[in-house]
C-alpha cells in the first residue's frame, strides 16, 4: 500500500497511458470472476431479499414513492443499463437537477442515512451483477450527465469504463465521499490497471466489510 499511496499522491495512475490496461486482463481470470460474481450474487439476494422488503416498509413509512429507484448508469464499453437502489433520498431529491451525491447530503432521509450507512441501499444491484451489468468490485457506475462533465477537465475519466462497474471498489473503502472526483479516479485507475489481480479483489472485499462494521458505509 505504501507504494501505491507515493504513486497517488504524485496522480502517476491519471497521467499513464490507457494500453496497458487493457493487455492485463486475462481471460483466466474474467471467467473467475464472473463466477464469483454469479455465486456471491445469489448468496448475497438470498440474504437480502428479506431485508429489502423490510428497508421497503421503512422507506414508505417515512416518505412517499416507490422504495425502489432505477437510474440509467455507463457501464463497460459505455453500455447504459438500469441500476436498481433502496431510495435512500427524498422523492423530489433532484427537482433542481442532477448532482454529484457528497457527505452529509441534505436530501437523505432518516431511514435513508442508516441503509446508505450500512449499504443495504444497494442490495437490489445484486440483480445487476446477476445480469452480467456490473461485478461485485468494480468502480462505482455513473450517470452520462457526470462523464460528459467530469471528461471536460479530468483526464482520462471515461477509462473508468474499460472494466464493469462494481457494488464496492477501491476508491470506495479508501476514502469515498471525502475524495474529489479526481481522486476516485486515479483510485479506480490503480484498480483498472491490476485488474488480473485476485489477491486485490479479496483484499477490497475484506476491507469493505471494515469499513461496514466502522460505520462508514456511504461512500
Amino acid at each position: 500500500m505504501s507504494e501505491f499511496t507515493n504513486e497517488y499522491n504524485k496522480g502517476k495512475y491519471i497521467k499513464k497511458k490507457s494500453n496497458k490496461i487493457r493487455r492485463n486482463i486475462s481471460n483466466l481470470y474474467s471467467v473467475i470472476k464472473r463466477f464469483s460474481d454469479i455465486l456471491l450474487s445469489l448468496i448475497g439476494l438470498f440474504i437480502g431479499l428479506p431485508i429489502i422488503l423490510i428497508t421497503s416498509i421503512c422507506i414508505i413509512l417515512e416518505s412517499k414513492g416507490s422504495p425502489i429507484y432505477s437510474q440509467m448508469r455507463v457501464g463497460l464499453n459505455n453500455e447504459e443499463f438500469k441500476m436498481y437502489k433502496l431510495r435512500s433520498m427524498t422523492i423530489n431529491a433532484e427537482s433542481n437537477g442532477a448532482q454529484w451525491a457528497r457527505k452529509d447530503d441534505p436530501r437523505v432521509t432518516k431511514v435513508g442515512k442508516f441503509i446508505r450507512k450500512t449499504r443495504i441501499d444497494e442490495i437490489p444491484q445484486l440483480f445487476n451483477v446477476l445480469k452480467g451489468e456490473m461485478s461485485i468490485i468494480g468502480p462505482r457506475p455513473e450517470r452520462e450527465i457526470f462523464y460528459k462533465e467530469f471528461e471536460k477537465t479530468i483526464p482520462r475519466f471515461r477509462e473508468r469504463l474499460l472494466v464493469k462497474p462494481g457494488l464496492t471498489g477501491y476508491a470506495q473503502v479508501n476514502g469515498g465521499y471525502d475524495l474529489t472526483p479526481k481522486e476516485k479516479l486515479n483510485l479506480d485507475l490503480y484498480y483498472i490497471e491490476n485488474n488480473n489481480n485476485i489477491k486485490l479483489d479479496l483484499k477490497i472485499i475484506f476491507k469493505t466489510f471494515l469499513v461496514l462494521f466502522n460505520g462508514d458505509g456511504a461512500r
